[in-house]
């Protein structure tokens, strides 16, 4: 179990993560000051299941139906925070993403969504060699996990389903037009 204020680093399907606990503000603030990233840029969710996801964003039809269809996988969506989860994430929507990786799936099981990004300092391309993020970050972070899988090193693909028409922030394998196919029957 991770401890309140902590943060580790820890491989996904796509790129390596760094994170802290959703609600820990004492682990996201160290978060932003390890990758000296603005506060103006907002972290990510990592969740292991549709169910955590629900317990602090609005879903509905289609957009559970595109969760079920992507996810676990390179997929991250915005969604609408409810608004009892807002005084803790101040912001009125969340990326939220389940990762397609045992290990990552094995620690979000066990400690809850993980407001997270990938390993760099801001600015710079994300890091996915776990010697050079050792030797780069160990000082500053409580944990590091190795990477047993072989990542995609393909960074997700970012939709934001909070407009009409869904709109595509970020590009990866999954394609605007992957998503519409999924939803083409759904009302």
């Amino acid at each position: 179990m991770i401890k309140d204020g902590s943060v580790i680093i820890f491989p996904t399907d796509t790129v390596y993560g760094i994170g802290a606990k959703y609600y820990d503000t004492v682990g996201t603030d160290r978060i932003y000051e390890i990758k000296k990233r603005p506060l103006s840029k907002r972290l990510s969710v990592l969740c292991a299941s549709l169910a955590d996801i629900k317990k602090f964003a609005y879903v509905d039809n289609k957009q559970e139906a595109i969760i079920n269809e992507f996810m676990p996988g390179g997929l991250t969506v915005i969604l609408k925070t409810k608004e009892e989860a807002i005084s803790e994430s101040i912001f009125e929507t969340v990326g939220v993403r389940i990762p397609n990786h045992k290990l990552a799936l094995e620690i979000l099981k066990e400690n809850g969504p993980m407001a997270t990004t990938s390993v760099n300092y801001s600015g710079f391309p994300p890091m996915n060699d776990y010697d050079e993020i050792v030797k780069e970050f160990s000082a500053n972070v409580d944990a590091i996990y190795p990477n047993t899988e072989t990542p995609s090193r393909i960074a997700s693909t970012v939709v934001d389903l909070t407009v009409e028409p869904y709109k595509i922030l970020r590009e990866g394998k999954i394609t605007l037009l992957d998503i519409e196919n999924v939803i083409k029957n759904i009302k």
